[in-house]
């Protein structure tokens, strides 16, 4: 094992008790990783917390988003022992006459902290799904800081696939909503920091059937809204930690070496670690190193065990000179911290390989 992570003694630092549900008769089930950013002086989380109803005897509920219910938000209730209730064991999802339903619901809510440590939870939701195209909720918040304005690249979920939609602020206050700029069937976008050449860049991930799988791909873009040169920039290993599937983590950051970027991999049996490459700084297609250890991996109990357990996941890190703070979720259910050494990670993953 090559874990290389410090975690916060304080872990985990967020639960779902400490947030207060969005609406009555709605629960907290999990907390799970948040973006993360400077703002004014503080240090920001923006949380994915997804709610669900609490559960009776022989039935299964989810909350949607329905702007013509009570609270902008219907409840879905099926028997247990309806055969059209297709229920394989994943606590995520299940499946009603052939379509499939998420047990949550996810919206994003601010976390403010004066340490970068202890986290001061917003009492209510700074972002809702928005439309048919997010009815299923929104998901796992990447934050890009360009020339003064945060991007917001998020998983957009409804009944007509998963992709991926863009919001934007200067305040934190008002908020510009793009819409979907990656369609059906991908997630796992981040942002780069800035412009190389003429183009904004940005990791996301499609989702192959068939041929192809789940692998991280880059795309360059005028503008932050029409994005295309599609490269595929990593792929799977099989046997190794990576082996079924890869996403992008948070915004890269740009070091002397090039551009380095924390992704996640999982195995085949869905157990999820940390990773990382290093990108060429004037060609980010170039892949210069990758690890081929994890540099850190699910140990510690609150990692191993929770609402879907053995998960590391990142998606949000701030940077202080040689060390990066990563806020990352643990097993599906509750937000950490930890510290790595950039220097130490570009070293490990030299050592490593691509």
């Amino acid at each position: 094992m090559a874990d290389i992570a410090k975690r916060f003694a304080s872990n985990p630092i967020l639960r779902p008790q400490d947030v207060k549900p969005s609406l009555e008769g709605l629960q907290v089930e999990c907390l799970l990783n948040p973006g993360a950013f400077r703002y004014q002086g503080k240090t920001a989380l923006l949380l994915r917390v997804a709610e669900r109803p609490q559960q009776k005897e022989g039935i299964v509920s989810t909350p949607i988003l329905d702007p013509e219910a009570a609270g902008g938000i219907r409840i879905l209730e099926f028997r247990r022992d309806d055969p059209d209730l297709i229920d394989e064991g994943d606590p995520r999802a299940f499946k009603y006459k052939g379509q499939t339903y998420l047990t949550t619901l996810s919206h994003l809510r601010l976390a403010w902290s004066e340490d970068g440590v202890n986290f001061r939870v917003d009492e209510s939701p700074t972002m809702l799904g928005q439309g048919p195209l997010e009815s299923f909720g929104i998901e796992d918040c990447r934050v890009t800081e360009i020339e003064g304005t945060f991007y917001l690249t998020y998983t957009a979920v409804s009944p007509y696939g998963i992709g991926v939609s863009m919001s934007s602020t200067t305040d934190w206050q008002h908020f510009t909503h793009h819409g979907m700029i990656i369609p059906p069937t991908n997630k796992d976008n981040a942002l780069f920091p800035e412009k190389i050449g003429d183009y904004y860049y940005i990791l996301h991930r499609p989702s192959g059937f068939g041929i192809g799988g789940s692998y991280i791909w880059l795309s360059r873009s005028p503008d932050l809204l029409h994005w295309g040169e599609h490269t595929c920039l990593a792929v799977t290993r099989p046997g190794m930690w990576d082996s079924a599937r890869v996403g992008a983590g948070a915004s890269p950051v740009r070091t002397a070496a090039g551009w380095l970027e924390i992704y996640h991999g999982a195995d085949e049996q869905h157990r999820y670690c940390l990773g990382a490459l290093l990108l060429d700084a004037d060609n980010p297609a170039k892949v210069l190193a990758r690890s081929r250890e994890p540099i850190m991996e699910p140990i510690m109990d609150y990692e191993k065990a929770g609402f879907f357990g053995n998960v590391v996941f990142t998606n949000g890190m701030v940077v202080d000179g040689d060390q990066i703070t990563l806020y990352y979720g643990a097993s599906d259910e509750v937000v950490c911290g930890a510290t790595i050494s950039m220097q130490e990670m570009i070293h490990f993953q030299s050592q490593m390989g691509g």
